[in-house]
């Protein structure tokens, strides 16, 4: 299209003389009335501070409570060995049964043991008839010796063979005592009173007295003993608190100690320590410690793995807080503080044992001080918060409102 082309325009189409001149001196003015529409707009509210619960640190004397894994060992054991050779010709006991002491528990074929009882007693009497020749000899030589009949000599030998006869009579009667027990040894007794153990032997198998073959095993287990181990730097720790005074402990008899077992149940009875070594392992560092536990119905067995519980005393000033209001990492616990104008303040702490829903803090904080409990995934360190008006407990009167006049709006 030439220019001529723009007078067949309608004149509707066609671009006003000055038209572009006047947009653009009209720029200006439209991006000044932008910038007072926005400044004359109304600011978007901030977002209050966020709710928290909190809960002040209360100082209370608590139990020292040591918790420390330990194994189940029997107050007595003794192993039940054969005192004599011989094959076995019975057992005498149950298996896994409580015996007592003197049971029979194994037989012993006796018969050769019967037959070495019988040479040792023919040769006992055969030393006693020596000997009483021999007495006899020296009898009848005195009184020749007085009247120089038989030479001095000859009294002297006669005196001699006499005290060797009675030295083989000595000789004899012992070998005859030793047969006779060894006899005895044919029948195995239980040398305590406990629960045997399985059998080690059967019927026919030769015992020997000289390898000493174990036969069972026997073992006391009402009582039991529990033991268990402290560190060298948990000891250095209870003697530093009881030299500050922060820990008051008892002596070791009478120092409670519960147990949990594997199952996570709580063992009926109560036991006391009865045992601290005085010196610590080279190769663990720790010192042993032993408990003794009533155990009827033998709910412990020895071997058994337990968790000991040892309330070694009583702890002052200590300070508690829920287990919600920690967190745990591996450097250590932290908490958030709500400071005195009402800022989240991040806080490490020193823990201590974990107690039912609570955690003992040892160090980090101090009586008087606020812990936020709940909304903790709400806040940062150095937020403000705004702490959370505590709710009436169920049936307690609502906060401003009087108790009558909540009964008079019940009653209604």
């Amino acid at each position: 299209m030439g220019p001529k082309g723009w007078g067949m325009l309608p004149m509707s189409l066609k671009p006003l003389a000055g038209t572009t001149s006047r947009r653009a001196a009209a720029l200006p003015s439209m991006l000044l009335l932008l910038a007072v529409a926005a400044c004359s707009a109304p600011e978007q509210p901030q977002m209050p501070p966020p709710e928290v619960t909190v809960e002040t640190v209360k100082a209370a004397t608590i139990d020292n409570v040591i918790e420390v894994p330990g194994r189940v060992q029997a107050v007595r054991t003794a192993d039940v060995r054969a005192r004599v050779t011989g094959i076995v010709a019975r057992r005498l006991y149950e298996e896994g049964s409580d015996v007592r002491a003197g049971q029979p528990l194994f037989a012993i074929d006796p018969r050769e043991l019967q037959a070495s009882l019988s040479a040792s007693l023919a040769q006992a009497q055969r030393a006693e008839a020596t000997a009483r020749n021999a007495r006899q000899d020296v009898d009848r030589y005195r009184p020749l010796l007085t009247d120089q009949a038989i030479s001095k000599q000859e009294y002297d030998a006669a005196v001699a063979r006499l005290g060797q006869a009675d030295a083989d009579v000595l000789q004899a009667r012992a070998q005859v005592e030793s047969a006779r027990l060894n006899l005895g040894y044919a029948t195995v007794t239980a040398p305590i009173s406990g629960r045997a153990r399985r059998a080690e032997v059967t019927e026919g198998a030769l015992v020997s007295a000289a390898e000493g073959t174990l036969l069972t095993v026997i073992e006391q287990v009402n009582p039991v003993y529990v033991n268990f181990s402290q560190s060298s730097s948990e000891f250095l720790a209870i003697r530093r608190d009881m030299a500050s005074g922060a820990l008051s402990a008892p002596a070791i008899g009478r120092t409670r100690v519960e147990l949990q077992l594997e199952d996570g149940s709580t063992f009926a009875q109560t036991g006391r320590l009865d045992f601290l070594d005085l010196a610590f392992d080279e190769s663990t560092g720790a010192a042993a410690i032993r408990a003794e536990f009533p155990n009827p119905g033998t709910i412990l067995l020895p071997g058994q793995f337990v968790r000991a519980r040892v309330f070694a005393g009583t702890r002052a000033n200590a300070i508690m807080v829920p287990q919600r209001a920690v967190q745990v990492g591996p450097h250590g616990g932290a908490v958030m503080v709500v400071t005195a104008d009402n800022k989240a303040e991040a806080r490490p702490v020193q823990l201590g044992d974990l107690r039912g829903a609570e955690w003992v803090v040892l160090s980090g904080l101090k009586p008087g001080e606020r812990v936020i409990v709940d909304g903790l995934q709400k806040v940062q360190p150095g937020m403000p918060v705004r702490i959370a008006t505590p709710k009436p407990a169920p049936g307690q009167p609502g906060q401003g409102q009087p108790a009558a006049a909540q009964s008079a709006a019940g009653a209604n």
